[in-house]
């Protein structure tokens, strides 16, 4: 269930605003997505330039785009394990981002909603448990955005990652919760779509999120679901490409 939007052009200026970012020595974490794509391709282009890195990939995708890009390459254990260099950032796309104001109300732009602002929805790669483990252990966190995939309120479906045998009572507990669950369905082949850790996607309708922290609690304790895909309270920077520029918000 990939997400469409704003143009490859807002994509782009999002995505090389974030690798600008990156300095020599950086371990950094390779987000899945056609935005942190080109992230990535923009990193490739400057350790062309002599640019000393090391990434981190967050899916099979993102592997073969860094590899094939240049840019050398560590397990996510290699990277965040006892003897590891950690990860000092990771650039990673979304799906939504909420603002936390109406538009109206933006202003200059700005995540500043205590509850909601600065949460997003990510998944619709199907990534999001890897994604989500990269992201929580950098230093910091670009996300990388064009401004279609931006909300006063995250109102899209969440992924939920299930193991296979899982999925029925996931299912349920995520209607319990006041959602309703659909099995995501692979786009060019019979059957659902697997995830990179072999296990099945759901993709859950709540409506509007009034407390993403809130519900992002509930689905992490249901038994189960592997990873869900409310990124909360992980975002420092939100860096949304216009048809004009780019936008830099903190977080």
């Amino acid at each position: 269930m990939k997400t469409s939007g704003g143009s490859d052009a807002a994509k782009r200026r999002a995505g090389e605003s974030a690798a600008a970012a990156v300095s020599g020595g950086d371990v950094v974490g390779l987000g899945t997505g056609s935005t942190a794509a080109h992230a990535v391709r923009r990193l490739g282009d400057r350790v062309d330039a002599g640019l000393d890195i090391r990434g981190v990939p967050t899916s099979f995708a993102s592997r073969e785009l860094a590899v094939e890009e240049g840019i050398p390459c560590l397990d996510l254990p290699e990277a965040v394990g006892p003897d590891g260099p950690g990860i000092d950032v990771a650039i990673d796309g979304a799906d939504q981002v909420a603002t936390g104001v109406e538009a109206s109300d933006a202003g200059g732009g700005g995540a500043d909603d205590p509850v909601t602002g600065g949460a997003l929805i990510k998944g619709g790669g199907a990534a999001h448990a890897r994604e989500k483990l990269v992201d929580a252990a950098a230093d910091r966190f670009l996300v990388v955005a064009d401004s279609s995939k931006e909300s006063p309120r995250l109102d899209r479906s969440v992924p939920v990652e299930v193991l296979p045998a899982g999925r029925t009572a996931v299912a349920a507990a995520v209607r319990d919760a006041g959602g309703e669950p659909t099995l995501r369905r692979a786009e060019r082949k019979d059957g659902p779509v697997v995830t990179d850790n072999g296990n099945l996607v759901l993709d859950c309708a709540f409506g509007e999120i009034a407390d993403p922290a809130a519900l992002s609690a509930t689905l992490s304790a249901v038994p189960g679901a592997v990873e869900h895909g409310l990124f909360v309270g992980l975002a420092d920077e939100i860096h949304v490409g216009t048809e004009s520029g780019v936008r830099v918000d903190e977080v």
